[in-house]
């Protein structure tokens, strides 16, 4: 039970209940962290196999002087802006390493954990998630930048009302009873506050007038036969920064044909291999299947491409 794991993944519902069968915790906007020990030094993983102890060296030590000598826990890694967690904030924590590189940011995280999947040798997948928690809760001593994923019973309708107003991403609603799967589950379910997916980028068009970098990004999923369809651009949420990072990045992967199966009609677009992920925050899907108002909100490391597909009900 040491070392990479699958993640189990929630499905996304517009359905909202309360059923004293499930439990609710607060949808966080981070990136997802697998975390294991086998004795050594604990490890990272980000959700596509990616090690991330480095990136996040702080929480590499709270976890060696926080938790015992064997474990795998699931959590989320997050930076807040003001009361929120916000995958922006995080963003420039992605890449740097080293302390005088991670300490430039000014981007203090935290890992909050909600799953417990192993401890010291023995595999709790198969246990109920209610036992899984009260075991999780007390294998680690929970301090800053370690913390608990709380939760609440039953009145699922309710809690998802206060999430909203309280400008929180959604809830997860998971079955008290579930075992702990790899890939994605019913068992586990997305309440939205807000739309918004990853999405991949295959292409963007020239910068205009005195911005740098490029215009807008093309962005598209895969269907379920692993064509990329084209979803639309997005040409809001950049900074300078940002626009120039990530068209160094698509240069790197410039290719000549459009990666897309639709046919896209954007003056002076350019074309890149279809590599790179971003999250993107949108109001509604149109009926052509393009979106609208769609918002730039950072570049996803811990998504594999090939994975990313139009999150439907």
């Amino acid at each position: 039970m040491s070392g990479f794991q699958e993640v189990m993944l929630a499905t996304l519902t517009e359905r909202r209940f309360s059923n004293a069968d499930w439990l609710f915790e607060r949808k966080l906007d981070g990136m997802r962290a697998l975390s294991t020990r086998d004795r050594k030094r604990p490890e990272l993983w980000s959700r596509n196999r990616n090690r991330l102890d480095e990136r996040f060296p702080e929480l590499i030590e709270a976890l060696a002087d926080l938790g015992g000598p064997r474990f795998t826990a699931d959590g989320e890694i997050v930076a807040f802006d003001g009361k929120q967690t916000s995958f922006a904030r995080l963003q420039p924590r992605i890449h740097p390493t080293g302390d005088s590189r991670i300490a430039g940011t000014g981007v203090t995280v935290h890992y909050y954990l909600f799953d417990l999947l192993s401890y010291d040798g023995h595999d709790l997948t198969r246990l109920p998630l209610r036992d899984r928690k009260r075991l999780l809760r007390a294998a680690f001593e929970f301090r800053d930048p370690l913390r608990f994923t709380t939760h609440r019973n039953t009145e699922g309708e309710a809690f998802y009302a206060e999430a909203c107003e309280r400008g929180w991403e959604g809830l997860i609603a998971k079955r008290a009873a579930s075992r702990y799967r790899g890939g994605r589950s019913k068992d586990w379910l997305k309440f939205k506050c807000v739309h918004d997916q990853e999405f991949v980028v295959g292409g963007f068009t020239d910068p205009q007038g005195s911005r740098e970098g490029f215009g807008a990004l093309l962005v598209g999923y895969h269907d379920g036969h692993g064509t990329l369809r084209y979803a639309g651009k997005v040409g809001t949420g950049f900074n300078d920064r940002t626009l120039r990072a990530l068209r160094e990045r698509m240069n790197v992967l410039a290719q000549d044909q459009s990666p897309f199966a639709d046919p896209v009609h954007e003056h002076g677009a350019h074309w890149i291999r279809p590599e790179l992920v971003a999250q993107v925050g949108f109001t509604e899907w149109t009926t052509d299947g393009r979106l609208r108002h769609p918002r730039y909100q950072g570049e996803r490391t811990d998504k594999p491409a090939e994975d990313v597909v139009r999150e439907t009900i």
